[in-house]
């Protein structure tokens, strides 16, 4: 949409006159988790692409012009587990993207080596727990690192974690008090971090409802390598009057531009059949994962 995302954040809430939508997937398809760099009067979009029938997410980059229509799009990045959350910033004099790859047991940063569509392994970087939508961002002379994480789907969803470094592929120290924040209503990264009122703020998921039911913004009073403070604000819903009514999962500035990502949930026999197929299969091929 044409605001930045201060200004959103600001608002309460998305104006939905000043969306503009990319065209549906499809059956059994998903877009998630934009975030975006402007080059050349142009936007590349990366998100991850999910496909139900696979249960495997790829991260595609889809170009778009000044106008906001799609005048491109190609695989940017895949590997043998589900990716997710393509984080891509600049810094340092590179472009780096940080997708979530959960199922491979770590985190592993890229660097653009041809960009937007040729990525190569830079660093892994090791935490206190497998991270799940890790966010970065320099903040006060360092970089820090917001992510999920734990044993179970509770704090997963509800535990939020940090970490902070001296440079990008340089060890990173995880806070010493982690897990910085649990709460369901608003622990999980959700897009790009922003200052705000002098304070870092970083969009965050409520999932007490259902997973990424809406976005909050959590700001940050205190940031130091010894001390966190949070504050929460009030759930942005989803915009009025759309279909999208059953989920606000990501808020990703881009300049002049905030990259959002909403959802309807429909039901259908034929999703219904395509888990009881995977399912049957696992059940039949030895050491074969019903959900990879």
């Amino acid at each position: 949409m044409r605001a930045p995302i201060e200004a959103i954040a600001a608002r309460g809430g998305v104006d939905p006159a000043a969306i503009t939508w990319l065209a549906e997937e499809g059956p059994f398809r998903f877009l998630a988790d934009p975030f975006g760099l402007w080059r050349d009067d142009r936007l590349y979009l990366f998100a991850e692409a999910y496909d139900y029938r696979t249960r495997h997410g790829v991260i595609e980059v889809i170009t778009l012009d000044a106008n906001m229509q799609a005048i491109g799009r190609e695989t940017a990045l895949k590997a043998p587990w589900h990716l997710s959350y393509p984080y891509v910033f600049e810094a340092e004099g590179a472009t780096w993207m940080l997708p979530e790859a959960h199922k491979s047991g770590g985190l592993t940063l890229y660097r653009a080596a041809d960009f937007p569509h040729r990525w190569e392994a830079a660093a892994r970087i090791a935490l206190d727990v497998v991270p799940i939508d890790a966010t970065p961002v320099f903040h006060d002379g360092r970089w820090w690192l917001f992510y999920s994480g734990g044993p179970d789907r509770a704090s997963r969803m509800g535990a939020l974690h940090c970490a902070w470094a001296d440079r990008l592929e340089r060890p990173w120290h995880p806070h010493p008090r982690n897990p910085i924040r649990c709460d369901i209503a608003g622990a999980r990264p959700g897009g790009t971090p922003f200052v705000t009122e002098n304070m870092l703020a970083l969009p965050v998921q409520d999932c007490s409802h259902t997973y990424g039911g809406a976005i909050r913004i959590l700001r940050f009073p205190r940031l130091t390598p010894e001390r966190v403070e949070t504050i929460a604000g009030p759930p942005l819903p989803p915009p009025a009057g759309t279909d999208y009514r059953d989920g606000f999962h990501t808020l990703s500035g881009c300049g002049p531009v905030t990259l959002i990502d909403v959802k309807r949930v429909d039901r259908s026999g034929r999703g219904w059949l395509i888990d009881l197929q995977r399912a049957f299969a696992a059940s039949v091929l030895p050491g074969r994962d019903p959900k990879p």
